[in-house]
């Protein structure tokens, strides 16, 4: 085969997808897998702000509005347990 080895993904990264961690080193943007698998790469930007922008932008999660934005009929049990603990969006639904 080729000259480079590919590491097996660990089981977390098998079952759930890569949870990618994104940093900036002045024009890079590096990111590596969180759960050590040893997936990863970089991006060179033309200024270090676009590289910090986006290694900041990349690395928001978006799982504090997870019930409000939830699929009608999948997540279903979800929206009813965020209704049942009090929570009340901005707007309705």
């Amino acid at each position: 085969m080729g000259g480079s080895q590919r590491v097996r993904p660990g089981l977390g990264c098998r079952v759930f997808g890569h949870r990618p961690r994104f940093d900036a080193h002045g024009r890079t943007m590096v990111w590596e897998c969180e759960r050590g698998c040893g997936e990863g790469g970089a991006k060179q930007y033309e200024s270090e702000e676009q590289a910090r922008r986006f290694a900041a932008s990349f690395n928001r999660r978006d799982n504090a509005d997870l019930g409000r934005r939830a699929p009608l009929v999948g997540m279903f049990p979800l929206r009813i347990w965020y209704r049942l603990r009090g929570h009340r969006g901005q707007g309705g639904a």
